[in-house]
């Protein structure tokens, strides 16, 4: 019997000019994944770049993505690099978020967002055609239209060079969404581990500005909820709201310290 794929959560919530609300599972823990869902969050953050497993490690993303279908819940899947073929592995194993690290060029984003389509831009797109477990093995219907309207593809606002680039890559046809790192700003300006200070604050405030002007949905790190508040009501759309490792962190000190012992 033919099943449609089901719909994209965090999709419907950019479409409709909401924010999305997630979490940094830093375990990387399919339990916990489906745990987020059952708590009501939007998304779950992986982070493939920095840790976590290979991207290329289609098991164990399926044992997440599983997880995350069981409570509706999204995943949004960060690879290290804007290769196409890693871009096609990740979609065909069934993820429908991704967002690119270490983008450079606006041609580089080209390359990533048309490997995500059957048809890109009124043309022929690059994704392949198979029967992988996104397709639920060749059993979905209508699978290759309802891809090409479900599927997200963002980048990171990271380095100089993207900032250079800035207006060239929001002008990227079908880019989902632009998702801001101070973090590895700081380190391209040279402040690293000094995401506030000004020049990165200044690069910060041009990505924000270009991604609003540009209609480009602009994702970012939330620090503390009333920066996450503050930057959802300054036009946000994707907030990451902390870490697993740092949640626990943050309850275990607050036990140890009302310890009287």
């Amino acid at each position: 019997m033919a099943e449609s794929p089901r719909t994209n959560r965090l999709r419907r919530l950019l479409d409709g000019d909401d924010v999305a609300l997630g979490v940094l599972d830093n375990t990387y823990s399919p339990t916990l994944v489906e745990f987020y869902g059952e708590l009501g969050l939007d998304f779950v953050w992986l982070d493939l770049e920095h840790a976590g497993p290979s991207p290329w490690d289609g098991e164990r993303l399926d044992d997440l993505l599983r997880a995350a279908d069981a409570t509706e819940v999204e995943l949004l899947v960060r690879i290290p690099t804007p290769d196409p073929a890693l871009v096609r592995k990740a979609l065909d194993a069934g993820v429908r978020n991704l967002f690119v690290s270490r983008v450079e060029t606006a041609e580089e984003v080209r390359r990533a967002v048309r490997a995500s389509r059957f048809r890109y831009d009124g043309d022929a797109g690059d994704r392949g055609f198979a029967n992988p477990r996104a397709s639920r093995w060749g059993t979905a219907d209508d699978y290759v239209r309802t891809e090409d309207e479900e599927t997200l593809v963002g980048v990171t606002i990271e380095n100089r060079t993207a900032l250079d680039n800035l207006d060239e890559i929001l002008d990227v046809p079908e880019l989902g969404f632009a998702f801001v790192g101070p973090l590895d700003l700081a380190v391209s300006f040279g402040h690293p581990g000094e995401p506030n200070h000004q020049e990165v604050q200044d690069a910060v405030a041009e990505v924000e500005r270009a991604s609003t002007d540009a209609g480009v949905p602009l994702g970012g790190l939330g620090f503390g909820m009333e920066d996450v508040n503050k930057k959802a009501d300054s036009g946000y759309q994707i907030l990451n709201l902390g870490s697993t490792t740092g949640a626990v962190k943050q309850v275990v000190t607050s036990w140890l310290d009302d310890f009287d012992g």
